[in-house]
């Protein structure tokens, strides 16, 4: 799966465009057409056919306008990606904007599966590295409201955002390798099952031989859990960690 990158355009205009800071085209444009509606056939494209396919073209034909048209809306592909990373990002944190204050436990459990929600939701979305991320009104709503539940935790104000960065981090990573799983199995045809029923002979002679020994004495079923069974065990290991630290 394809990976792109945020920040990766032009940082002021990105941020004019996020923030609504930009002059209003004039003329030209096809009537109807705004910026809205660019990000939203953006997200469309990427949504159903992957980052991959992602271009001005190819945004342009899904609004039925002519490429032009978008330039004089957005620089490039680069700003569009901000201002579709931005568009998507709070979904799944609306729970905790609207909720009364939360123990900081149950805030980050809800922050965790809203971001497992909107990776699914968009599945190219954690193929973007954001590690120079665009901080967009709703990229800073989404963090104000988990970091609202956290004031009174105990932690610094720095740990609150590792904190908060830890379960993104963590969750995200979590989906894209049950993203990039599910993609395998379209891609080749060949499902989770037979690929590793394909490896097991060979597996079961090379435990048989003694060089494993750890290995060879594991249990059947040791491998048969799912990605939300990592992401739930490792959110449970994370919020104990922190927990643990406070008691201390």
């Amino acid at each position: 799966m394809t990976t792109e990158f945020s920040g990766s355009g032009d940082v002021g205009r990105s941020l004019e465009l996020l923030w609504g800071l930009q002059e209003k085209p004039t003329r030209g444009p096809k009537p109807g057409l705004t910026l809205e509606r660019i990000v939203d056939a953006a997200i469309t494209v990427a949504d159903t056919e992957g980052l991959g396919a992602l271009s001005m073209r190819r945004v342009s034909t899904e609004l039925g306008v002519g490429t032009m048209s978008l330039y004089r809306y957005v620089p490039g592909k680069a700003e569009l990606l901000d201002l579709m990373l931005d568009r998507v990002a709070v979904t799944g944190n609306e729970e905790l904007g609207a909720a009364e204050l939360l123990g900081w436990r149950r805030a980050l459990e809800i922050q965790g599966q809203g971001t497992w929600e909107l990776c699914l939701a968009h599945p190219w979305y954690p193929q973007v590295d954001q590690t120079r991320a665009m901080l967009g009104p709703n990229n800073v709503a989404s963090l104000e409201y988990v970091m609202r539940h956290l004031v009174d935790s105990g932690l610094s104000d720095q740990e609150k955002i590792m904190v908060v960065s830890a379960v993104d981090f963590f969750v995200c990573a979590v989906a894209r390798a049950h993203l990039n799983a599910m993609d395998a199995e379209r891609r080749t045809g060949v499902s989770e099952e037979e690929f590793w029923a394909a490896q097991e002979p060979l597996l079961v002679r090379a435990m048989s031989a003694g060089a494993y020994p750890t290995l060879a004495q594991l249990h059947e079923d040791t491998f048969t859990f799912s990605f939300e069974q990592i992401r739930d065990l490792g959110m449970r290991a994370i919020l104990d960690g922190i927990e643990a630290r406070l008691r201390a």
